[in-house]
This record gives C-alpha cells, structure tokens and sequence, in this order.
C-alpha cells in the first residue's frame, strides 16, 4: 500500500524564490529605487536620481511615430532592424564621428540595457571575467551576472580636487587569464571621466596583444562641456576589431521610454545578433523605429538644446556645492552627472534618505554604483537652471550644517 502524502496547507508560505536558479537569486537590489521609492510618489521632491531628463520627447519624434501608426507600420519587423534605420544610423556615425560604418554592422535593441545584454550573451561563457571600471552603472554587473560571467572592478582613482582618472596601468593589472572583455563607459555614468583618444588607442592596442574585446558604451558621447564631441573606440578601430559598441536613443532625444537602442558589432557577426534580438524581443515596435529616424535625420539642433541645457544646470550645481562645507566636487568632463565627495561617516544610502528627508532633494547613493561609490552621491543635471537652483538652495540649508 502507497504511504500517504502529506496534505500542504495552501496558507502555508512558500518561498518560490528559492527555487530560483542561483544566478537570478544573486541579482542585486538597485539602491536607487531604493530611494525612488521613498519619494517617487511626492510633487515636492526635486528627483535628480534618475539617469534622465526633464523635457520630454520632442513633438517631431512624436509626429513620425503617430504617422507610421497611422500608416500601418505596427506588424513585425527584421530582429536586426529597418533597414531605413540603420542606414540612419551609419549617415549618423559618418556625421559625428567621420567614420564609415555600414549598415550591416549595426542592431536595433530594446534600448541601451538591451543591447548591452545582447553583447554580454554573445561574448561571455559561465566564468568569464569583464573589467568594469568603478563607480560604475549598476546594470552594467548585474548584465555579466545574469549571464554568468564574473564582473571585476577596477576603482577609477579620485584625485584631490574630485576629478576622476583611470590609469592604463591600473587596468593592465586587474587583467587575469580568466578576463575576456574590457568594458569603457565614455563619458562615464556616474563619474563624468571621459577617456581621450590616446588612451582609447593605447587601450586598443593592449586589448589587441591580449587577445581581448573592448565593448565600449558610447551613450553619452555628445554631452560634453568644451565644444567637441567625445571620442569613440570607432574611429581608432576597424572593422575586424574585437569591439562592440552600444548606444541608445534614450538621453540624446529625451526618449527613455522608448525603447529603443542599437549595438555595432565587427563584420561578419550580423547573424549572431539577428538571432540575439530574435530570441529576445523580436524586435522593437516598428512605428518606434519610423521615430529613431527622424531622431536621427532632423534631432542635431535637440541635441545641442539637451547639451547647453546641461552645461549650465552642471555650473550652478558645481559652483553652488563647491561653497559648502565638507564637499568636494569638479565639474565632470562629460555626461550629465555630478558626484560629489560628502565628508564625514555617514553611509552613502542613508545620506540619500537624510536628503530626501530634510532637504526634499532625491540623489542617488554612491554606493548605489558599487562600494567604490562610498562618500559619493550621484546628480543629475540633464534640468532646467531654474530647478538646479532650487536643488541647490535645499541642499545646502541641509549640506550647510555639516
């Protein structure tokens, strides 16, 4: 006779989580919605946490995606992308960068993260190292984890005045047998440092002697603050290079929730990544990508809206923080970030809830971008003057005190 089973109490809790495989149990919790979600909901908050923009898309991008909704343009598309858009996209490099791309060495991805993911799947087996420098965006690890790769900081130095630098030396000697992929985020998210073209060479050259592959994201390559553009890995490299490129739509034409980015990869692996977005997404609404190209074709005039927007938010922040007792911060070369140093021993996190408390101020703990990040806080800037100078005037009748 069968034993009896024993009859499970449907009240009984159950941690289905556990069950999880272990890769998805280790996922961290982002301490940036952490924060976010202590004051998302409140009008009163300035919320400068966020990676993005207070403007909202402009109305030509807009217009183009309601008339290819309108057209029709709502069936499946290539995994890889329209056509028109990527063609869009080489004119665009060729513009900005004086490089020649084609359009098959471009993908259209679900935004930034996805094309970041799609890069981490294609270069990445169970064990495999990434350099990372830090403080770094959080996404960028939790991408290597989820995909089984290991991620390896390497602490971007911060001198004296605030400024960050990041050594070739110090990367060289983070290098293991287990390494595979050297990550550059220029302009850097959160830190601002942006690598010259010399030392994107020298770093080519090492990553070429070592057998190794560069993925470089390049999303915040036109916020800049001396009237030039920022460099890419794509003017230095050809097309046989080990280099993968990642971009998206989101900061350049305030299209976060959109959706929308794109990856370059080498010649010849165009049909390693239509499988990629095939069996990831499919592909991006089509009516999206009718928009992307008119971002691209007629959004160089947002751009440079977006940019001295920027610039000036970035000196009433700098030099209104630079007053204050106990902080240290340098205007970042590039991106739309400050992160200053707050001096004392409070913990970056409950910093962040302190002046989201008292100051009505949302900012983005340090460590929220690794444990390189203690002391710091990340701003954003990518706002109006006028709320930048409310920011400032909340923050130091708190940061005043210290």
């Amino acid at each position: 006779m069968a034993e009896p089973v024993a009859a499970v109490s449907i009240d009984a809790p159950v941690d289905l989580a556990a069950a999880l495989s272990e890769r998805i149990r280790g996922i961290g919790t982002s301490q940036i919605g952490l924060v976010a979600d202590r004051g998302r909901d409140d009008p009163d908050v300035v919320k400068l946490w966020i990676g993005e923009g207070d403007l909202p898309t402009p109305p030509f991008i807009v217009e183009a995606a309601h008339r290819a909704m309108q057209a029709g343009h709502t069936r499946y598309t290539t995994s890889l992308g329209l056509p028109a858009l990527r063609a869009a996209l080489s004119a665009y490099h060729a513009r900005h960068w004086g490089v020649d791309v084609p359009a098959d060495r471009f993908a259209v991805t679900a935004g930034g993260m996805n094309a970041i993911m799609q890069a981490a799947q294609a270069l990445l087996e169970p064990g495999d190292e990434i350099l990372i420098p830090a403080p770094a965006w959080p996404n960028l690890a939790e991408a290597v984890r989820i995909t089984g790769g290991v991620p390896v900081t390497v602490p971007y130095r911060i001198q004296p005045d605030g400024r960050f630098s990041l050594p070739l030396a110090d990367i060289e000697a983070a290098l293991t047998p287990r390494t595979r992929v050297i990550m550059v985020n220029s302009p850097s998210n959160p830190t601002g440092w942006t690598m010259p073209l010399s030392e994107m060479t020298a770093l080519r050259d090492l990553a070429r002697a070592r057998g190794l592959w560069i993925l470089s994201d390049e999303v915040y390559a036109h916020f800049t603050y001396g009237n030039q553009i920022a460099p890419s890995f794509l003017q230095i490299c050809t097309e046989d290079d080990r280099l993968i490129v990642t971009n998206t739509f989101s900061k350049n034409w305030a299209m976060t929730g959109w959706r929308a980015g794109w990856v370059i990869f080498p010649r010849g692996l165009a049909p390693t990544f239509a499988k990629l977005g095939q069996y990831s997404t499919t592909s991006i609404p089509t009516f999206i990508q009718h928009a992307c190209v008119a971002a691209l074709e007629e959004g160089d005039g947002f751009i440079r809206t977006m940019v001295d927007r920027c610039a000036e938010a970035r000196t009433i922040l700098v030099d209104g923080l630079a007053s204050l007792p106990g902080v240290t911060v340098a205007p970042p070369d590039g991106a739309f970030y400050l992160m200053p140093r707050i001096a004392g021993d409070e913990p970056s996190l409950e910093l962040a809830y302190r002046l989201l408390r008292e100051a009505k101020v949302g900012v983005a703990p340090g460590t929220a971008f690794g444990p390189e990040g203690e002391g710091l806080v990340r701003i954003c800037f990518a706002i109006s003057p006028e709320l930048a100078r409310e920011a400032v005037d909340r923050l130091t009748r708190v940061l005043g005190r210290i």
